[in-house]
């Protein structure tokens, strides 16, 4: 049985990543500072197949508890799939002029530090999978296009891009890393129950996208698993935006 640890893993991206792996057949390893998220999905996970630990991946020591953790739980197995999908959700941080470098330094460590974190105790653990052990980094569109005021978020993102280049040369070929650039996902119904929502998008945001929709949750967690299961492909950025990016919007 294969497994995979996802950062993050208490909502949005994250959650259905874990539970669509969980629904193929894997064992789960679900990281997220977020308690109460986290309590949900162990009252619907089998307890020998899904390990659910308290950690903000932006911290050193939490990191280093938790794959200590890992690594117990695994008792000699490997680690198959890292995911690092932990961040700052909203990435708007006001004027450049009024950005706190405490709040700067926010962005960088949920995004990109922690990733770093992350794989740098992951991979003796990755290296231990006989065949086809990756990581995938959740980057964002915003890596390489922007919107007002995302200074922050977007440089976060555009660093775990070329984190993902980096490691990919350094630690293959027993390890493959891949990063995904998600366009507009519609996270609202994989919050946890307090802060759930239902979708509800006009026809306008659809039409920007030539798929004709806004994009799932689930459609991340299905790319995760074609970039494993790809094994000529690495150091790769893939976006996933239902071709939002390749269209041209005018301003009404």
């Amino acid at each position: 049985m294969k497994t995979i640890c996802v950062t993050g893993a208490g909502a949005g991206i994250g959650r259905a990543t874990l539970m669509h792996f969980h629904g193929a057949g894997w064992r789960v390893v679900g990281l997220d500072k977020d308690a109460e998220a986290l309590a949900e999905l162990r009252s619907a996970l089998p307890r020998d197949t899904a390990l659910l630990l308290t950690c903000d991946v932006g911290k050193e020591g939490d990191v280093t508890r938790s794959f200590a953790r890992i690594e117990d739980w695994l008792d000699g197995a490997a680690l198959d799939c890292l995911v690092n999908n932990a961040g700052v959700a909203d990435p708007y941080c006001g004027p450049l002029e009024d950005l706190a470098l405490s709040d700067w330094q926010a962005w960088i460590d949920a995004s990109l530090t922690a990733a770093f974190l992350c794989s740098r105790a992951a991979v003796p653990l990755l290296r231990c999978a006989e065949t086809g052990a990756s990581i995938v980094n959740i980057s964002s569109t915003r890596a390489v296009m922007s919107e007002p005021e995302c200074f922050a978020y977007a440089s976060a993102k555009g660093g775990l891009d070329a984190l993902t280049h980096a490691m990919a040369v350094s630690l293959g070929p027993e390890v493959r890393v891949n990063a995904i650039r998600p366009g507009w996902i519609e996270t609202g119904p994989w919050q946890k129950t307090g802060e759930r929502r239902e979708a509800n998008h006009r026809e306008k945001d659809c039409d920007q996208h030539p798929a004709g929709r806004v994009g799932t949750p689930q459609d991340i967690a299905e790319a995760i698993e074609y970039l494993h299961g790809a094994g000529f492909v690495t150091g790769q950025h893939i976006n996933v935006d239902g071709g939002m990016t390749r269209k041209m919007i005018y301003e009404d």
